[in-house]
């Protein structure tokens, strides 16, 4: 079977039979670049929280919480520097336009295992304030501590690919919206062990056609209200049938947010 972290510089497809730990070396060796499958293009104003994670160019997404801090995915920083980092904010394109400023913080949640991607989630701190209030940067508001999306839709965007291992970037920012498929449906598609209480899953489980991809890691996954329930995580390939996304619960994160996030 194969699966994929979602970032555009840690992405991976992998083979192992469910419950074993996959190659790690093999994740940090694999580059691809990335868009959101089955979706269209975000409309201005429409996710004026979403960030391009940068290293050279686009790796990750990510979702503005404050003036400084920044929710993603463990996985998209890991073994990275926050010397090697910076934050395009502010436009709809990754590559042009908006304001780029430096990383001065990285914090990866210290429970983060690469070899389950259990508590993927992460918080990079700018080195200066993001100027937000405009119609493509502001904050997005965060769920309650110990919250859980068990139903209805949400809305992931980002530059990630629309397809698996695809190589190449939309000019804009894209947007997709899928239903939260159940814990024990995902668990059933993963196995049990593979799908834990600090994550999620949403696609359309039987047809797929709707998903993340590699690039869009630590992106904004946002619910009807229009709170950040989830950070884009990991999956079996992406938009396959009866294999949804799998999504870190930024619901289990409050407290350690509120804690790091200073």
């Amino acid at each position: 079977m194969k699966f994929l972290l979602l970032a555009a510089l840690v992405a991976v497809a992998f083979s192992s039979p469910i419950g074993e730990q996959y190659n790690e070396q093999a994740v940090k060796d694999f580059y691809a670049d990335g868009y959101i499958v089955g979706g269209t293009e975000a409309a201005n104003g429409a996710a004026p929280h979403q960030i391009s994670l940068q290293r050279s160019s686009h790796s990750c997404g990510g979702s503005i919480i404050s003036a400084n801090w920044i929710v993603t995915a463990a996985h998209c920083i890991d073994g990275v520097s926050a010397s090697s980092l910076n934050i395009r904010y502010n436009t709809l394109t990754h590559n042009s336009g908006g304001t780029m400023v430096k990383v001065s913080k990285v914090v990866k949640h210290p429970s983060y295992s690469s070899s389950t991607i259990d508590n993927d989630i992460g918080l990079l701190k700018t080195a200066t304030a993001l100027v937000l209030g405009s119609t493509n940067a502001n904050t997005i508001g965060l769920p309650a501590q110990g919250s859980d999306p068990t139903s209805g839709d949400v809305t992931i965007t980002g530059w990630g690919t629309t397809s698996s291992g695809a190589s190449s970037l939309p000019t804009k920012l894209r947007t997709v919206t899928v239903p939260i498929v159940s814990r024990a449906e995902c668990r059933t598609a993963y196995g049990a062990s593979a799908i834990t209480d600090n994550m999620f899953c949403a696609g359309v489980l039987n047809v797929g056609g709707k998903d993340a991809c590699q690039g869009d890691s630590g992106g904004p996954v946002v619910d009807a209200s229009g709170t950040l329930v989830g950070a884009v995580s990991w999956g079996r390939g992406c938009a396959q049938a009866k294999y949804p996304g799998v999504y870190t619960r930024v619901g289990n994160y409050i407290d350690w947010i509120n804690k790091n996030a200073v």
